[in-house]
């Protein structure tokens, strides 16, 4: 509810678009609890829910790793077994063929997408601000006039109604009883106040809101919807973009309606609030008038100067019965079904919207529901989601799973992370390397390096390789992560004193001793006590960490978004509570280090 209440939600929402991301594609990979895997595109283009396997057990499997490459469109997932013992992983290779097939420029079609479909949630939204803006401007004034209301069914001639006996008054000068008692006891000057407000305060919200969100946004939306007719028309409907010239003229028609709608409701406001002002100062003057004994000079003048014709127009138009709830008020299912059904495909939507709108304001028999913002809404979202689904079931179709190979190390398995490597060999295939921490013994790490095809590929690993880490006497392994080509970090707690320590491990290097890999067996182990472990690792310890154990380790690459980020390391402590970021140095392969 609170999406577009800021400038900040909206700028996030919205993002403005920038030269050097143009061309970029950003795809979100989430792990579903029924073992699939759900994709989107720029944050919220949904694409859908594509299984790992067609098999029967890949609802049993979880995903619990993930990497990929910008320059790649091959993304890398770890999954494993939900019944298992937790001794193996699968690696499991996912061509998102999409990225690299497109008929068109997928980075436009997907920011296309991305901001209709955040303005049509936008427009709902505003829509229903507006809403609340129109009942405040009701709800108050209703009250009101129920109290009088009664008063006057009891004169002689009962079927009185309020509007009637006003407009008596302002034409006559003559007030009934029930109407005096009303002005004088009941609404008052302080009734009359909240009167203005309530009606002038939603009338310029309503104002502010059409004028200066809804209008704009369905100007972007026309934007958007030209730059997919001519991607439509460009390309023949055998392309695969998965919505054709039809369906987008059909949005163009219902934005259009949108847009005369939503200036006649701009127009009605604008005419109601001016019409209010003109019978709020005859109210007020008559509160007045008849609170005194006297009739006063001043009451004289006012009087006088009174623009009477405005204050009639609005009794008999706009006090009972605004001509704004035509656009805003709730219509039963009845009439929304039986206005649906006469929406035939071939007719255009702006041409039956004016003729409704010419037979109600020449009084005959209209479609009640077709001048509705809300129901104009509801059409647009609905014919929108099927070009949507369009689109996304064009891009899933693109989507493709390599063979799982299987990574274990005969042990079960506490602690992995994954890292997929540079691509080789003109892109055919890319090193993926899996570190795996055994659950009974922490103090050791094992690399698995799987060379993995790319591509729209259903074969295995070209060949794959592991070594094993060993960790010094009393030395337990906390967390680790993979921060980029070089270094892996691993988060290591001493058993004997309080300390910790962050251990870098140039995993890529010659001096790492890579044995040909077999399933379940736990590769050659080379000990980091200082034999052999040159050009392997450097140690980088912690200078004021007095009092907070950490227990998890994040890391975050050097960045240039907002200035000169450097590379850091996020440690999360034993509270759940205390997080503490510690920047990296920029060559880590300097020995040791102390971070401040």
């Amino acid at each position: 509810m609170f999406l577009f209440s800021s400038t900040a939600s909206l700028e996030t929402v919205f993002r403005p678009c920038d030269i050097a991301e143009a061309g970029d594609v950003h795809v979100m990979v989430v792990g579903t609890s029924e073992g699939g895997i759900h994709l989107s595109t720029n944050g919220s283009f949904a694409i859908g829910t594509v299984n790992p396997s067609s098999r029967a057990e890949a609802s049993s499997v979880r995903l619990c790793g993930h990497s990929s490459r910008a320059e790649s469109s091959t993304h890398m997932l770890l999954v494993q077994p939900r019944e298992s013992d937790g001794t193996t992983l699968s690696l499991v290779p996912m061509y998102l063929g999409f990225l690299d097939h497109s008929p068109v420029n997928l980075s436009l079609l997907a920011s296309k997408t991305t901001n209709l479909q955040n303005l049509l949630r936008y427009l709902k939204a505003t829509q229903s601000h507006m809403v609340n803006e129109w009942q405040s401007t009701r709800e108050l004034p209703k009250r009101f006039m129920a109290g009088v209301q009664d008063d006057l069914k009891k004169l002689a001639n009962g079927d009185m109604t309020v509007v009637e006996a006003l407009y008596h008054t302002v034409v006559t000068g003559h007030v009934f009883e029930p109407v005096k008692e009303w002005l004088v006891d009941t609404l008052g000057d302080r009734g009359h106040r909240r009167w203005e407000k309530a009606v002038v305060s939603g009338l310029t919200g309503l104002r502010s809101l059409v004028h200066e969100n809804f209008i704009p946004a369905l100007e972007r939306c026309g934007t958007i919807l030209s730059r997919l007719l001519g991607l439509a028309r460009f390309h023949d409907p055998e392309a695969g973009l998965g919505f054709d010239e039809a369906q987008i003229n059909k949005l163009v028609d219902i934005v259009t309606s949108l847009m005369v709608v939503a200036n006649r409701v701009l127009t009605s406001v604008m005419d109601e609030l001016e019409h209010f002002n003109a019978f709020s100062t005859w109210l007020h003057m008559e509160i007045d008038k008849q609170s005194s004994s006297s009739v006063s000079e001043e009451l004289t003048e006012k009087e006088a100067t009174m623009d009477h014709p405005k204050v009639l127009v609005y009794i008999q138009h706009y006090l009972a019965n605004s001509p704004l709830s035509l656009y805003f008020d709730e219509a039963t299912k009845e009439d929304y079904l039986n206005d649906r059904e006469l929406l035939a495909p071939g007719l255009s939507l702006l041409d039956l919207l004016d003729k409704q709108l010419q037979e109600q304001e020449a009084g005959r028999r209209s479609m009640k529901v077709l001048p509705r913002i809300s129901f104009l809404l509801n059409y647009l979202t609905s014919k929108a989601s099927a070009v949507f689904d369009g689109i996304a079931e064009a891009q899933r179709h693109g989507v493709k799973f390599g063979q799982a190979v299987g990574l274990s190390i005969g042990k079960k398995i506490w602690k992995h992370d994954l890292w997929m490597g540079r691509s080789r060999k003109k892109g055919t295939s890319a090193p993926v390397f899996t570190a795996i921490v055994p659950e009974d013994d922490k103090s050791k790490v094992y690399i698995i390096r799987s060379e993995t095809p790319l591509g729209n590929s259903e074969g295995g690993p070209i060949s794959a390789t592991a070594c094993g880490l060993g960790l010094p006497d009393g030395v337990a392994i906390v967390d680790l992560k993979y921060l980029d080509d070089k270094s892996l970090l691993i988060l290591c707690a001493q058993k004997e004193e309080p300390k910790s320590v962050l251990l870098r491990v140039a995993y890529q290097s010659s001096h790492m001793p890579y044995r040909e890999y077999a399933e379940g067996q736990a590769p050659t182990v080379l000990e980091l006590d200082g034999t052999g472990s040159e050009g392997v690792t450097s140690c980088f310890a912690f200078s004021s960490i007095s009092g907070f154990t950490p227990i998890q380790l994040e890391v975050q690459k050097a960045s240039k978004l907002r200035g000169d980020m450097p590379a850091r390391a996020c440690l999360l402590g034993r509270d759940r509570a205390m997080v503490k970021t510690y920047a990296l140095p920029a060559d880590m392969d300097e020995g040791k280090g102390v971070f401040e």
